[in-house]
């Protein structure tokens, strides 16, 4: 009798299993969340190890009448629901806010194991959804702050993101390209074909989400273009031109690169008291569920920022190699660290908001969730408060709860704008919804009196030890 070949379980198998076995050695954070925050983060839990930590809040959306927690003085209402993977914000001149429904899969270059364990997992938290390839149109006609009306302003893009007006002219930032249309006040759809102002780096695309943000006199506009891999594993080439801000001439398309070294920069605001560039960016994976914080700073021209060869100014990433120490050297420290992996996407300055009274000035962040910590961190939105143009003080919960008691995601926040009712929208892409955040009447005056008990109530517990998750 013949002896039978034998036989080999099929490779999806081979790999379930090696995510049971791997992601089961996950090493959990040995700082509190706190460690990663402010000028000055804790950098000193360093784990490198091969396999990182994953750790993905499951996306179930919202049940049935929740909604976010926000701060007292405050309350929350849905501006709009049933979107299709709310990503970005943006108000033009008459109050219409326009949100970019959208997404972006990354192209595949051969099986990896790694990538396929992590594309799984970011399946289940809501990463993989369709992308709608479109900006929609949103009115509140009688200023109760939800929309009462919808429009498919511009449709048939690819992979939309950063959105601004200049003039009579919108500009879109595809993952591939930045684009122009013909804009008049008031219309609700854009029906010309668009223009391109210049190609943006594509290729594989692990970082798709290109911003915009056009110079005060409009002379400039600013693109955010994000690395092609964590921490340039994949070879430096095809990161040529990424990991950078962009200065786009809109009228010939011609660039520069403004600043370098940001790994992936997103949201960006001019600061309103100094008039300087901020940006938001989300830092490096795989060290530990204690490093890299994320960040946001103000930006210098010419500025190196770290990536990939450090972190943090004169911190060393020695996977990459060669080393650059003519770069190091230079580094530019960020300004204020945003919690390690809370994956910061949104910004928006406060001024003109209507909350109360803490949130007058400074900056408000959407935190995206993390994927590569335990426990989890960022699933909220914060605010930190500046003083003459610099952040000063820690952070504030502004709205919470986007995860339930089961730690599963019931939402996650991604671009946040103050409108010109004073209001706080925040994007939501896995409710689909944007949330409105209103101040109540009087909101000032109980919200200070609340936070003064919070601030008192922490200074009367500070020796308890909360390194145990």
């Amino acid at each position: 009798m013949p002896l039978k070949s034998p036989s080999h379980p099929p490779l999806s198998l081979i790999a379930s299993a090696c995510i049971i076995v791997l992601t089961g050695c996950s090493q959990p954070a040995k700082l509190p969340e706190s460690a990663g925050y402010g000028p000055d983060p804790d950098l000193s839990a360093y784990n490198k190890s091969w396999f990182p930590t994953i750790h993905v809040a499951e996306a179930v959306g919202w049940p049935e009448g929740k909604k976010p927690t926000s701060p007292p003085g405050t309350n929350v209402v849905a501006f709009a629901s049933d979107l299709k993977h709310p990503r970005w914000l943006y108000e033009l001149p008459n109050g219409d806010i326009l949100v970019a429904e959208t997404n972006h899969h990354e192209k595949s270059e051969g099986f990896e194991l790694k990538s396929w364990i992590a594309s799984k997992f970011m399946k289940d938290g809501g990463a993989k959804a369709e992308s709608m390839n479109r900006i929609l149109l949103l009115r509140d006609n009688d200023g109760d702050g939800v929309a009462d009306e919808r429009h498919i302003f511009i449709e048939n893009l690819h992979s939309p993101f950063g959105m601004a007006l200049v003039g009579d002219t919108f500009y879109v930032a595809n993952a591939d390209s930045l684009v122009k249309f013909p804009y008049e006040e008031g219309q609700t759809e854009i029906k010309a074909a668009p223009i391109k102002v210049t190609d943006l780096p594509a290729e594989r695309n692990h970082h798709w989400t290109k911003n915009i943000l056009p110079k005060q006199d409009g002379s400039k506009i600013y693109v955010t273009v994000g690395s092609n891999s964590n921490v340039g594993e994949n070879g430096m080439e095809i990161e040529k031109e990424r990991a950078a801000i962009w200065e786009v001439d809109p009228n010939s398309g011609q660039h520069n690169i403004y600043a370098s070294g940001l790994r992936n920069p997103n949201g960006m605001a001019w600061e309103p008291d100094s008039g300087a560039l901020w940006v938001v960016v989300n830092e490096r994976d795989e060290l530990g569920s204690d490093l890299v914080p994320d960040y946001m700073t103000s930006v210098t021209q010419g500025g190196f920022y770290g990536w990939p060869y450090s972190y943090y100014g004169q911190h060393v990433d020695d996977r990459i190699q060669p080393q650059k120490p003519e770069l190091v050297a230079k580094a530019v420290k960020p300004d204020y660290a945003l919690g390690s992996h809370t994956a910061s996407l949104g910004l928006t300055p406060a001024k003109g908001n209507q909350l109360p009274e803490q949130f007058k000035n400074g900056m408000f962040v959407g935190q995206h969730g993390s994927w590569n910590r335990r426990p989890y961190s960022g699933y909220k939105v914060i605010f930190v408060p500046f003083e003459e143009g610099k952040p000063a003080g820690q952070p504030i919960d502004v709205l919470t709860e986007f995860l339930n008691a089961d730690g599963q995601a019931q939402g996650r926040p991604v671009g946040v704008l103050v409108d010109k009712k004073g209001h706080l929208l925040v994007a939501d892409d896995v409710g689909n919804v944007i949330w409105n955040v209103k101040g109540n009447n009087n909101s000032r005056k109980t919200a200070q009196q609340a936070l003064e008990r919070q601030t008192l109530g922490e200074a009367e517990h500070t020796d308890i030890d909360i390194t145990e998750n």
